[in-house]
């Protein structure tokens, strides 16, 4: 996607990728945690997005919910640990979405409109025989979420925002 907005042409480095963006950051926080993620720590590769899972079964989130920001997180998660030196995933229930950010200190993104095409990917011979590397990662983020923005800085970091509306509220409304 290429264009400007107010004259400017779009740096692809810094590009957001909207999907109803915004949705869930001017509500009420019901609950928020964040969970670090330490860069090329395969071995626990997975842990913050399965203890974010676990709490939105807490709160008795919709299963489909659940497994929507469930994919997206573990994606967010690999690609921290496989692209990045650390980052965070900061997981936010409200009462009409939960939205997750995740900012990582890394290598960053130098075109996002290529990082975004389904089958792209840089990922090492190490990281394919891992398992890991098909070029899904942000194109599973952004098609399992009702909205997305990806920023990125190359030799600083990337930082994505994204997700969820709820059917109703957050069912119970407090965890525990």
């Amino acid at each position: 996607m290429t264009g400007s907005q107010a004259g400017r042409p779009e740096d692809p480095r810094q590009r957001s990728v909207p999907r109803a963006a915004g949705q869930g950051m001017d509500e009420p926080v019901l609950y928020r945690e964040s969970f670090a993620i330490v860069g090329d720590d395969f071995e626990h590769g997975g842990q913050a997005a399965a203890r974010v899972k676990a709490i939105m079964k807490d709160f008795a989130l919709d299963a489909g919910v659940i497994r929507r920001l469930s994919i997206a997180n573990f994606e967010a998660e690999m690609n921290v640990i496989m692209y990045a030196v650390e980052g965070e995933l900061e997981f936010t229930v409200g009462p009409t979405s939960v939205s997750v950010v995740v900012s990582d200190r890394g290598q960053g993104i130098p075109d996002i409109d290529l990082a975004m095409q389904e089958g792209y990917s840089t990922a090492t011979a190490e990281m394919r025989a891992r398992g890991f590397g098909a070029g899904m990662g942000l194109p599973n983020i952004r098609r399992s979420t009702d909205w997305f923005e990806i920023e990125s800085v190359p030799g600083v970091g990337t930082t994505l925002r994204y997700g969820v509306r709820l059917g109703g509220t957050a069912a119970g409304a407090a965890r525990g």
